[in-house]
């Protein structure tokens, strides 16, 4: 993933974190003399967007079918929430432009996977993953709306991450069988989506996870243990908003609630 010699990254990633930190305008998209002409730029300018915020706490990490390739994104740890024993997070409506919502499965990592040269193998990759827990994503925008930006514009700006909740789960994340697994996503109490067994388009994440490993996280040192990967939608993005409760229901690994002041 190398961009063109070229290409600042600097001037789009300053736009978008004078955004989010209240001392510019949101535009409405990047200008196109800062836009990331590829997937690399893209990166290289979500990379200081992240570093901006503070320590990374985790990745997000998802694909639109299971042969597509993965896109992915740091978190920093101010955007990362861990529930108590209840499962439970409350987040300020007033810190969103806009708030949709996503059920996922999240991993956590409990040893370093750095950069190298040798690519990890899918059992390596498993062994340094412990518990999966139950997730909701909240997905917002620095931009001036939600959506019609250039999609390259929308990865460089954390590919929409909003905040990530991380919910109750169990130890033995390899164990669970994502394919079988069902979901459930409620608000306020009525069932938003609902699937019997599956419902992330990426399908297996697994095949995610080796993908970060092997060079999707590179540009920032590898995957650490202690961070939390979150592996895509399961649920869509319905939007919600001040006053709302959403749980995000995993039978048999755990659930997530986030309620918005």
């Amino acid at each position: 993933m190398t961009s063109h010699p070229a290409f600042d990254p600097v001037p789009g990633a300053d736009l978008l974190i004078r955004a989010r930190t209240g001392d510019g305008p949101r535009p409405d998209d990047l200008p196109a003399a800062l836009r990331p002409a590829d997937v690399a730029q893209a990166y290289a300018v979500q990379d200081r967007v992240v570093q901006a915020r503070g320590a990374i706490a985790g990745w997000k990490v998802g694909a639109a079918s299971p042969d597509a390739e993965p896109a992915r994104s740091a978190l920093a740890d101010d955007s990362v929430h861990v529930a108590g024993d209840d499962g439970v997070v409350h987040l300020a409506a007033q810190d969103f432009l806009v708030i949709g919502v996503e059920a996922e499965l999240v991993f956590q990592c409990i040893a370093d996977l750095p950069a190298r040269e040798v690519p990890y193998t899918q059992g390596e990759v498993l062994g340094a993953f412990g518990a999966v827990h139950a997730a909701i994503e909240v997905c917002d925008t620095r931009f001036a709306a939600w959506g019609g930006q250039h999609p390259l514009s929308r990865l460089a700006d954390q590919a929409c991450h909003g905040a990530l909740v991380v919910g109750t789960g169990r130890g033995d994340g390899a164990a669970v069988d994502v394919l079988r697994q069902p979901v459930r996503l409620e608000v306020n109490g009525g069932t938003v989506v609902a699937h019997d067994a599956g419902g992330n388009p990426a399908g297996e994440p697994l095949r995610l996870l080796v993908w970060l490993a092997n060079g999707g996280a590179h540009s920032l040192g590898g995957l650490r243990a202690g961070q939390w990967v979150t592996t895509g939608s399961w649920t869509g993005t319905p939007m919600v908003m001040q006053g709302d409760v959403v749980v995000a229901d995993f039978p048999g690994i755990g659930r997530a609630e986030l309620r918005i002041d």
